[in-house]
């Protein structure tokens, strides 16, 4: 297709059915002005796509990493916008309408990127929650590290749609992480471009069973501390965040039954803010105090 509005580009290892999936979804878009480019980062077995004119694999040669596949789809991208989805979920048929639309009614200066709501959906395709982004992190700002308004979630960097020519200038998506890209490339973004979230989900991300880079305890917690060196200055600069990033992986780990880890990092978000992580600490306590007094009390 000549002069499409937008780009999907969608790298994919090893998941020929999900990528399917995925593709699929991206070719419904409500838009048809569109392309999507699948990056399959040699899989064993190269993925059986559909027959569109929109669509394109790019196939590469050996494995070089989610970051590494969407630098190549980006540099073969034909529009002005770019965006990306993971190979396991699927976008909403209004993903690519609703994210320009909002770009083209921008009165903000430029550049400007946009992000939009997810929802986690499990095997079944039954939803387990959503997340809406918050509203604006201005040009100049450091998206995560910023004080977070209540009921919004910073965990929908999955649904940005951006200029091609932005993430080029900021150097594309870091080729060294395997896991936090998304995370490591907002804290070049932010500076560069205004980050408008819109109250609509757009995106859906799946549970399913097969491996995953979220499950892999060792690899989460190498890219964490390899984020945290790389912006190191950042970190520090925004403290109370810092405690709150620190705070969420030792939860994970626990999760995970990492214990030690789990502690490990405890103790570091308490060194880096005592005050906040403390109020973390006892907020589940005092939710469930509060609940079973309401309860006793309409009784």
């Amino acid at each position: 297709m000549t002069n499409p509005l937008l780009s999907i580009i969608i790298p994919t290892h090893n998941r020929p059915q999900l990528v399917i999936r995925a593709v699929k979804s991206a070719l419904e878009q409500t838009m048809e002005n569109l392309e999507v480019i699948v990056v399959d980062d040699a899989s064993q077995i190269p993925p059986e796509l559909p027959q569109d004119s929109r669509l394109r694999m790019i196939r590469l040669p050996k494995p070089s990493g989610g970051a590494a596949a969407r630098n190549v789809g980006t540099k073969a991208a034909c529009s002005r916008w770019v965006t990306y989805l993971d190979d396991d979920d699927r976008l909403l048929p209004n993903m690519a309408s609703v994210s320009l639309k909002a770009l083209s009614e921008n009165t903000s200066k430029s550049p400007v990127a946009v992000i939009s709501g997810l929802e986690a959906v499990d095997a079944q395709g039954k939803v387990s929650h959503k997340r809406i982004p918050p509203k604006l992190r201005k040009q100049g700002s450091h998206f995560f590290l910023e004080e977070l308004e209540l009921g919004y979630s910073y965990n929908t960097k999955q649904t940005l749609v951006v200029e091609k020519k932005v993430i080029e200038q900021i150097g594309g998506w870091d080729e060294t992480f395997r896991s936090r890209v998304h995370s490591e490339l907002f804290l070049r973004l932010n500076p560069a471009c205004s980050i408008i979230g819109l109250p609509v989900v757009t995106y859906q991300l799946t549970a399913h069973e097969g491996p995953r880079v979220s499950r892999n305890v060792q690899l989460r917690q190498e890219s964490f501390q390899r984020l945290i060196n790389k912006h190191e200055n950042l970190f520090k600069a925004h403290p109370q965040m810092f405690a709150c990033f620190v705070y969420e992986q030792s939860l994970m780990c626990q999760q995970l039954n990492q214990q030690s880890a789990a502690i490990s990092n405890f103790l570091w978000a308490m060194q880096i803010n005592p005050v906040y992580t403390c109020k973390r600490l006892i907020r589940p306590v005092y939710y469930t105090i509060f609940k079973k007094s309401s309860l006793e009390k309409t009784a």
